[in-house]
């Protein structure tokens, strides 16, 4: 539904006007995050983004905003002249969900010292020198296990970048809280677990996110969206997808909702399987069908890989654009440029627009005092140790018992 052809370079923002509540945001791809935000009422003046079909959506969606590239070629200065931010203004927010290749569990694990990685620092140092009174950095689980030296000449350990990167923050000033969060806690209709870190100038941190929905009937929370709930009407628009190879469909005919390849017959299992079938772990995502009475598995940036089928619960085909945009909370109106692998991608990366929400009504609420409904003890995701207080600590403790090993 976009034919107009856009070579988006970077540009300045279009108006001067400074709102009461100023951000920025890097790393913005489709923009999830920022209509999120935006939904809450923090309304970015720049993005950034070096991914050319990306950048074309952004340019298509949000015409006025400032648009930058690559991170490592800007400093402050030039960040706040294309934002036309006058010198002397504080700044709000600075936001952002740094490339995750160099830690993301399914990628070779390097940290930091992947070039990539070393972004994620940069965005760090940026925030630094910036100072803005809150930064949000989001990030997939995989940053919790991203191996760093955690002592200047010792080994990799498992958390060291999220340590390294959490002192960092502490040495620029800010106070910083995060949490393994899953969006369906927030009325996404998708099972997706992010890290959020927030971090605060000063002493104090900003509170967890406030839950909206839960899959635990004892918090007396609204239970968690359905794919079906999202999907609801959509059977009237036409419908763009990638399908499935033959080879692989006749396999798909043979489940029904909520089964993979465990439910297909016993004798049939090493045939579609292939070079799988041997090998460990729980290999769930191969020919998963969704299910309508419950809420999506994670997108991913495709949805006909093996290892992470994605395929409609009742037609023989993968999710289409049009259900992706639903289950990440696109509005139906929001344009996406390039190719449909390209439009999957983009969709498959995002935030979920309901968890930008929640962290939008965090931030505001903690900038002007006012406390949100607080749920101790409540399950944020599947996973232990996943804020930073318990984190932190585990982590000292190995570090005690490095420098231990060093004394002996």
């Amino acid at each position: 539904n976009y034919n107009v052809v856009i070579e988006p370079d970077d540009h300045p923002r279009k108006s001067d006007e400074i709102p009461d509540f100023v951000a920025l945001s890097f790393f913005s791809g489709a923009m999830g995050l920022d209509i999120g935000l935006e939904k809450e009422g923090i309304e970015p003046l720049l993005a950034s983004e070096i991914d050319k079909e990306t950048r074309k959506t952004i340019q298509a969606n949000n015409p006025d905003i400032a648009l930058i590239g690559d991170l490592a070629k800007y400093n402050a200065k030039q960040i706040l002249e294309y934002a036309r931010i006058p010198k002397g203004t504080s700044i709000d927010l600075i936001f952002g969900g740094p490339p995750c290749q160099a830690f993301s569990t399914a990628g070779k694990r390097k940290a930091f010292e992947d070039d990539r990685g070393n972004i994620f620092l940069n965005f760090i140092h940026l925030i630094g020198e910036m100072k803005p009174k809150y930064a949000l950095i989001e990030n997939v689980r995989g940053l919790l296990s991203a191996k760093y030296p955690i002592e200047e000449f010792g080994e990799p350990v498992k958390g060291g970048a999220l340590f390294y990167v959490v002192n960092l923050l502490k040495r620029y000033g800010y106070s910083v809280s995060f949490e393994l969060y899953n969006s369906a806690n927030f009325g996404a209709p998708q099972v997706r677990e992010r890290i959020i870190l927030l971090c605060k100038l000063g002493k104090k941190k900003v509170p967890y996110l406030t839950p909206t929905h839960s899959n635990c009937t004892e918090t007396h929370l609204k239970p968690w969206v359905t794919l079906g709930e999202a999907l609801e009407g959509i059977e009237d628009k036409e419908q763009h997808h990638v399908d499935f190879p033959e080879k692989r469909l006749k396999y798909f005919r043979l489940l029904k909702q909520g089964q993979n390849w465990r439910n297909l017959p016993e004798d049939i299992q090493p045939e579609a399987m292939g070079k799988s079938f041997g090998l460990g772990g729980g290999k769930t995502g191969f020919y998963r069908r969704l299910s309508f009475d419950k809420p999506s598995p994670t997108l991913v940036t495709h949805p006909a890989m093996p290892a992470t089928d994605l395929c409609h619960p009742i037609e023989d085909r993968p999710l289409s654009i049009e259900e992706y945009r639903r289950i990440q909370g696109f509005p139906d109106d929001w344009k996406f440029c390039g190719k449909i692998t390209d439009i999957y991608k983009q969709i498959g990366n995002a935030v979920p627009i309901e968890l930008g929400r929640a962290v939008g009504r965090t931030i505001l609420a903690d900038d002007r005092g006012e406390q949100l409904p607080i749920y101790p003890g409540f399950k944020y995701s599947r996973y232990k140790n996943t804020n930073e207080t318990d984190f932190m600590s585990q982590i000292e403790i190995q570090k005690k018992n490095e420098q231990l090993e060093l004394v002996f």
